[in-house]
């Protein structure tokens, strides 16, 4: 039997697409080569998710890219009954995860917290990314740490 392609959540949900603008075509290219990374000001070094043309801190307009190790804490979750979009009708519940990243400044990310959909994990828990290949784009998911 050939190995079957199986992800979180199921076929049929809309892949995200970069911004028409390209800023966050470099957060995307990372997913796809499994690394994670955030936006970072290289003046002031501070850093900010989701990606933006100037800096919060310092308002500068000179953004680069941080390069992270892809661990962080649960810092909430909620578990979705309700489907948000037809192809989730069967998968619910599943849990959305907001992760802290502290090689990062502490930002947050949102993404899907894997296993079980029933489990209550305690926050301020360890977390790693997990990447998830799909045709047309490459997602990070989020795992308790081992």
């Amino acid at each position: 039997m050939a190995d079957e392609k199986k992800y979180y959540l199921p076929e049929g949900l809309p892949s995200p697409r970069a911004l028409r603008t390209g800023l966050d075509a470099e957060f995307w290219a990372a997913t796809k080569r499994h690394e994670l990374v955030v936006q970072r000001c290289n003046s002031c070094k501070a850093f900010q998710w989701g990606p933006e043309l100037l800096c919060h801190a310092c308002r500068s307009f000179d953004m680069g890219w941080h390069k992270l190790s892809g661990r962080g804490r649960l810092f909430s979750w909620v578990r979705c009954w309700n489907p948000v979009h037809p192809a989730l009708k069967e998968a619910c519940p599943y849990i959305v995860a907001v992760i802290e990243l502290p090689d990062a400044g502490n930002v947050r990310m949102v993404g899907n917290l894997l296993g079980d959909p029933t489990q209550n994990p305690p926050f301020d828990v360890a977390v790693e990314a997990v990447f998830e290949d799909h045709p047309d784009a490459t997602l990070v998911q989020w795992k308790l740490a081992a």
